[in-house]
């Protein structure tokens, strides 16, 4: 999979990569069979809500595979049906919390980057009881 970033709304927004680049990634990385996933994982203002969901809109039509949020507001949002993973952003370190995330919707949950490969087996293990 691509992780990249659109130009706003992201962690990565500095990287300024407008739609129609990302569109451009998509096409050429599902030639491949390759997943783009975009960044939204920055916190959303109530200013920003119409704005949030023209660009998953948008993002939903280029055919982005699926979207990272940190956010959860974006759940009660009024978009498309693309798959929401949570970001790192988080704070996703125990299985109470991976557990509250997929029954919430999300479709993959990015574990907290402080957590050792054991600390990961650990959450695994009791994630799937």
């Amino acid at each position: 999979a691509v992780y990249i970033g659109a130009m706003q709304f992201g962690a990565r927004q500095s990287a300024g990569n407008s739609v129609e680049d990302i569109a451009a990634l998509v096409d050429y990385a599902h030639l491949y069979n390759v997943k783009v996933y975009v960044t939204l994982n920055t916190i959303i203002d109530d200013e920003d809500i119409q704005a949030v969901e023209k660009l998953i809109g948008q993002l939903y039509r280029i055919g982005v595979d699926a979207l990272i949020v940190q956010d959860l507001g974006i759940l009660k949002m009024n978009i498309p049906p693309i798959q929401l993973h949570a970001s790192t952003q988080t704070d996703n370190r125990d299985a109470e919390k991976v557990d509250f995330l997929a029954k919430s919707g999300l479709s993959r949950v990015v574990l907290a980057r402080e957590l050792s490969l054991e600390e990961m087996d650990k959450l695994w293990v009791e994630a799937k009881k």
